[in-house]
């Protein structure tokens, strides 16, 4: 499966499978961001994972202390909602936004707490 780009007439980014997005996050410079419910981080993440939660109502004034021109990964449970952040990061100015597809239940690696 190759990577989908999703756009709207504001917004760009890919969808990647898990094997392409790890690749990705092994990138030196990249940010990759789990954009679920903090109790959700807490009982598992991917390791560097920043936890800033897309239903929270400072999602918007959060990601403006991420850096816009490094490529930065998004991921939730099973892609929604990472979709959703894709797309506002997106239009936000993020130049290179990438969304884990099927999330992290799509993911084979170990968690950490």
């Amino acid at each position: 499966m190759s990577d989908i780009l999703k756009s709207t007439k504001t917004a760009a980014y890919r969808d990647l499978p898990a094997d392409q997005f790890a690749a990705g996050i092994r990138q030196s410079g990249t940010v990759l961001v789990d954009v679920r419910r903090s109790d959700e981080f807490g009982a598992g993440h991917l390791p560097g994972a920043l936890n800033i939660d897309v239903t929270s109502l400072d999602f918007a004034r959060r990601i403006t202390t991420l850096n816009p021109n490094r490529p930065t990964y998004v991921y939730c449970r099973s892609g929604a909602r990472s979709a959703k952040a894709a797309s506002q990061l997106s239009e936000a100015g993020f130049g290179q936004v990438h969304n884990l597809a099927g999330g992290i239940l799509d993911w084979a690696s170990p968690l950490v707490r």
